[in-house]
């Protein structure tokens, strides 16, 4: 049982993310996103976020292309649901699988450079795997309209044990024969998330997590004493794409259909972003980091010039006009000015991210120990 337990910090803060996380419909409806399909994208985004903090919070190296295994784990889903069944265990297990061998290939080649020809690589990867997706591999993965599925699907599975779909619309994904919508599908992303941040807590503890830290902080000094560091760097990478894998997974399960459009450059963007806000190689930034960002997506995405003009009634109509003008091109398709500008105070104020920065109040907030002055040297008289 050791193999499964953590240290006595560790244990408290599992608990108390594990009552967070069921908690979300209690603690996020007084800010209008308690909402299943809002809070499936939280978790989802979370274990994304939560996987690429494992390669880049670790070790150090920036991946630029993790969207594709994002993209991979749908794709894969998908085509499970179409050929096997529309259980979500085998198509979830398939997603991780195939992602995972993905970023064997991946890893192999693009981590034979480090420090920015590695985020290159990794990019130039994304981009060649996108376009793959989008034009050239048409009849896997049906190119700009997405991979959709279709009653008349083989099924294998499904038709061996006799459970056929009814109704006249499209067949939804379900758990041993239970349709997944509502909270039910919020609640499956939640237990897989809470799972998945149990993982990244024994990673981070483990010697392999120490081994890591160790190439982030010095990585010629490790070669030079010996140490091969190549299979570390590959298995972390490995271990990070299963994590997206299992995201993108997660995702065909809300929206049964896998499109190209997960595999673009500004979905591997997203994720960097999560990880920063929140506070890279901490445990719990990456996952604030990406329900943040996915909140303000939901606000600041939803806001229109007539929402504006009505906020703004009060002022004179010049005064108005002007004003609705300069809002409106941080709202709607133009939030993503208001994500860089929250990501510029952020890297500029609190490097580190928001768990730094709530580390730092902390520090202020709590008095300092009387019998820290003794420790000081005092000077001679």
């Amino acid at each position: 049982m050791a193999m499964f337990s953590l240290s006595r910090k560790d244990t408290l803060t599992f608990a108390i993310f594990a009552l967070v996380v069921i908690a979300m419909p209690l603690w996020l409806a007084p800010i209008g996103a308690a909402y299943p399909g809002l809070m499936q994208k939280f978790a989802i985004y979370a274990i994304f976020a939560i996987g690429f903090n494992i390669l880049f919070g670790l070790t150090g190296y920036l991946s630029f292309g993790h969207a594709v295994f994002l993209g991979v784990g749908s794709y894969t889903a998908v085509w499970s649901f179409k050929l096997f069944s529309m259980d979500i265990i085998p198509a979830t297990l398939l997603a991780v699988v195939m992602a995972g061998i993905f970023a064997l290939i991946i890893g192999f080649f693009s981590l034979r450079r480090s420090g920015i020809y590695f985020s290159i690589l990794t990019l130039a990867f994304a981009q060649m795997s996108y376009s793959l997706a989008y034009s050239v591999l048409t009849p896997i993965t049906n190119g700009e309209t997405g991979l959709l599925l279709a009653r008349d699907d083989p099924r294998v599975f499904d038709k061996m044990v006799g459970a056929t779909t009814s109704g006249t619309g499209l067949p939804t994904p379900s758990l041993f024969g239970m349709e997944i919508s509502g909270y039910f599908g919020f609640y499956i992303s939640a237990v897989l998330l809470i799972l998945a941040f149990y993982l990244s807590q024994k990673i981070f503890a483990s010697p392999f997590g120490m081994a890591l830290r160790g190439i982030k902080s010095n990585q010629t000094r490790m070669v030079y004493t010996g140490f091969n560091t190549k299979p570390y760097m590959l298995s972390a990478f490995v271990i990070s794409g299963m994590f997206a894998g299992l995201a993108g997974a997660l995702l065909a399960v809300t929206d049964p259909i896998a499109g190209a459009e997960r595999m673009k450059w500004t979905e591997s963007g997203n994720v960097v972003l999560m990880t920063i806000l929140g506070g890279v190689g901490t445990l719990t930034g990456p996952v604030i980091g990406a329900w943040l960002i996915k909140y303000f997506e939901n606000i600041f995405s939803a806001i229109n010039i007539n929402m504006l003009h009505k906020a703004f009634a009060f002022l004179p109509d010049g005064l108005e006009n002007a004003v609705v003008t300069v809002l409106s091109k941080f709202v709607g398709e133009g939030w993503h000015l208001t994500l860089g500008l929250i990501f510029v105070l952020i890297v500029v104020f609190l490097p580190g991210g928001l768990v730094e920065g709530y580390q730092r109040l902390l520090k202020k907030l709590r008095p300092e120990p009387k019998t820290a002055k003794a420790l000081h040297p005092q000077p001679a008289e």
